[in-house]
């Protein structure tokens, strides 16, 4: 294979000059745009019931071009990378502009930082030492515990190299490589069976994830969860403080709060923080980042898919909202920089503000202390799904193990829990903050008009008041 910083000329046979002057006419008049070139590898395994179920490679490869007059943008794509197919979308895009006189924007930043290696993570382990891997999860869990049933596992990595052509010759490249390892397990007792998970992964290779020791520990967790909803009882119902766990419980504040401060919302004014910047959004303590440069995390990224830097973006300090996430579009409209948010799943998407980690930081309090000023309340682990209404801020999540806190003890584990709220409302419902903020291990995924991107949470322990719980106890 050609290497990432000639891949889409030198195997393709296009001229790179070519190229440039197709692009660079498309764009005359516009306010911005770009050609968005895209080569990208993919392999998933799936094993259960002790055998091999799936084994998928895929290769993909593609452009898209767009051109941003004002508010409208033009946008077409393909899976062919040639001249003449870039000249057809050229085409397209151009009925953008008819009428409207822009300046063309210039150029992102130039970055040095590169957050994880070049590898591609499909070549850093043999098929067979994969295949093997999950026989080995499999053999380890029933040898573990005699209730186990079932054994899912899952192993997924994609390799993307990305270029951004822009007007006047501006290139920027990316090589991103992702990986994802996962187990189910379903466990039995006395006719009753319940499921455990864990999932992990990271922008880097295999390596760390087929270590047995990572993996024995995966397996580990995905057992002891299930073994704690073995003995879980009926979830109660009613207003009550909640506390939350560290690290993937932070999905609540990906869905309930940071989506509304994506900036194309809150330009729109169509998110419950529109207009409120500088005000109290949250109690006091509460700062909220969104923070695309950390190493080799599942959400971070050297630069977005329009070549900005990433950055560590202060959304809410200590309780007031300071700024939203940014593409260049929104960026422009809004009379503010871009800040890195730029993303589109593939090349045949547009680009939006999106998440990259997003996080609040840790305050004063242990988590055992935070426990204990709860005298009725639910100690909230693990999240399942979700859904948020951005325009209100409503949302509502599934626990996937949590118990009753009872005189600031943790008591029996609960089953059926939902956690109702409104998501600018629960930052101001914040009570205490813990001195144990984590990151999620590495699964997230996030949706957003048909898009999804990898994304990361985190969050310290913390205690809301108030906060809505549907429960299945009679």
């Amino acid at each position: 294979m050609a290497s990432p910083d000639d891949l889409f000329f030198t195997q393709t046979g296009m001229n790179r000059d070519s190229v440039q002057r197709i692009l660079d006419n498309s764009l005359k008049g516009t306010d911005d745009g770009e050609l968005f070139l895209e080569y990208r590898q993919t392999e998933s395994f799936s094993f259960d019931d002790g055998r091999l179920k799936a084994a998928a490679y895929d290769t993909t490869q593609g452009f898209g071009l767009r051109a941003v007059a004002g508010e409208a943008t033009g946008f077409a794509h393909a899976n062919e990378l040639s001249e003449a197919a870039i000249s057809r979308a050229a085409e397209a895009v151009t009925a953008v502009r008819s009428g409207y006189s822009g300046t063309l924007g210039s150029g992102p930043a130039r970055t040095n930082i590169h957050l994880y290696s070049d590898q591609s993570p499909l070549e850093s382990a043999p098929f067979d030492l994969k295949v093997k891997l999950m026989g080995e999860m499999d053999a380890y869990a029933r040898a573990k515990d005699p209730r186990v049933k079932q054994v899912s596992c899952s192993l997924a990595a994609e390799w993307q190299v990305v270029e951004i052509m822009r007007p006047g010759g501006e290139i920027y490249r990316d090589v991103r490589p992702l990986v994802r390892i996962g187990v189910s397990l379903v466990v039995e007792e006395n006719g009753r069976q319940e499921t455990g998970y864990y999932g992990g992964g990271g922008r880097k290779a295999y390596g760390d994830y087929i270590a047995p020791d990572y993996w024995h520990s995966a397996v580990d967790e995905a057992l002891r969860q299930a073994l704690v909803n073995l003995r879980s009882v009926p979830a109660p119902a009613g207003e009550m403080s909640v506390v939350l766990g560290a690290g993937w419980p932070g999905i609540l504040l990906h869905e309930a709060v940071g989506h509304g401060l994506e900036g194309d919302f809150n330009r729109k004014k169509t998110s419950a923080f529109a207009g409120l910047l500088g005000q109290r959004v949250a109690s006091p303590g509460v700062t909220v980042v969104d923070d695309g440069t950390i190493r080799e995390r599942r959400g971070s990224l050297s630069i977005d898919d329009e070549g900005t830097p990433t950055s560590r973006t202060v959304l809410i300090e200590d309780g007031i909202l300071k700024g939203y996430l940014q593409d260049r579009q929104n960026a422009r409209l809004m009379g503010v920089a871009p800040t890195g948010n730029g993303r589109r799943e593939s090349h045949a998407h547009q680009v939006m503000p999106r998440m990259t980690n997003t996080i609040m930081l840790g305050g004063k309090h242990t988590p055992e202390e935070i426990l204990a000023s709860v005298k009725n309340g639910i100690y909230a682990v693990q999240f399942g799904g979700g859904q948020v209404d951005i325009t209100s801020g409503k949302f509502v999540f599934s626990c996937t193990e949590a118990y009753r806190i009872e005189d600031g003890k943790i008591g029996v584990p609960i089953k059926g829990a939902t956690l109702i709220g409104n998501g600018p409302d629960a930052m101001t419902r914040v009570s205490m903050i813990g001195n144990d903020m984590a990151l999620d291990s590495g699964i997230g995924t996030c949706g957003k008009n048909g898009q999804s991107v990898p994304v990361g949470v985190g969050q310290p322990t913390l205690r809301i008041d108030g906060l809505t719980v549907g429960g299945t106890a009679a």
